[in-house]
């Protein structure tokens, strides 16, 4: 579609927006893109905002992939592992989903975020360990785990920053800024497969895109500053992380069951 001025600076916003979430803990990117460009950009239908949003948030994942791996915070071989079974997991998730009503799946998703953020409040020993090494049975683990991710990621249709994250967790006991700086190898590479998959039908505004992927490298170093100061506090980031699962699970159950049940 043709750009407009304003849809330009709204674009790149919305975008840093994003890109901060991602920098700060690792996820929620596709959830705030996709209302982002329905609803303040102005995409015209919910699949090409899917697909831009594909796109865009890959590239902002990847961009502060870089950024965390420059401060050192990215356990590659974990990540690739990782990445690797997730995007078997969401090419599997996806076929199935595509049979599944739309409102449907944004409801099952919110209930296993808030699943998530609490199993988050709850884990003893969140802070981690910093210096955790790949072996056999991380990497088993890790990729039983991936694929799980991967599948409901692909099932659900959003990039699954949420549940990548604590997944990552979960299969290598990493700490938490780790598993923020690992978890944008397989935002990536979930968003990326998505992205090609919607490119190839027409949908996604490239013009949008390469705006709203602006924005996003310059709030992903503001959300990465972030994210390593309150590592620094015991517990403090593994909270904000919890905080945005329910808030942003409270709006999509909203938004579900308004459609659901009562339209």
């Amino acid at each position: 579609m043709q750009v407009s001025l304003l849809q330009a600076a709204l674009s790149v916003l919305s975008g840093s927006a994003v890109g901060f979430a991602l920098g700060l803990i690792g996820g929620g990117g596709s959830i705030l893109a996709v209302p982002l460009l329905l609803y303040v950009v102005g995409l015209p239908s919910a699949h090409l905002a899917i697909g831009t949003s594909a796109l865009a948030v890959a590239a902002n994942a990847f961009a502060n992939l870089a950024q965390h791996a420059r401060n050192g915070t990215v356990k590659w071989p974990c990540a690739a592992v990782f990445a690797v079974a997730g995007v078997l997991g969401a090419l599997v998730g996806s076929t199935i989903g595509k049979s599944v009503q739309g409102d449907w799946l944004l409801l099952l998703f919110a209930l296993v975020m808030i699943a998530v953020g609490a199993a988050m409040l709850l884990r003893r020993g969140g802070e981690g360990d910093p210096s955790v090494r790949m072996t056999p049975a991380i990497g088993l683990r890790l990729a039983g785990i991936g694929f799980l991710t991967g599948l409901l990621s692909g099932f659900f249709g959003i990039g699954g920053g949420f549940l990548i994250v604590p997944g990552i967790m979960l299969g290598s006991g990493m700490a938490i800024l780790n598993a923020v700086g690992s978890s944008l190898l397989s935002v990536g590479a979930f968003g990326t497969a998505t992205a090609v998959n919607y490119a190839v039908s027409g949908l996604v505004d490239w013009p949008v895109a390469g705006l709203f992927i602006v924005g996003g490298v310059a709030g992903g170093a503001l959300g990465m500053r972030l994210a390593v100061r309150l590592a620094v506090r015991k517990g403090m980031l593994t909270r904000v992380f919890a905080s945005v699962i329910f808030a942003v699970a409270a709006y999509m159950l909203y938004r579900s069951v308004g459609t659901l049940f009562i339209s």
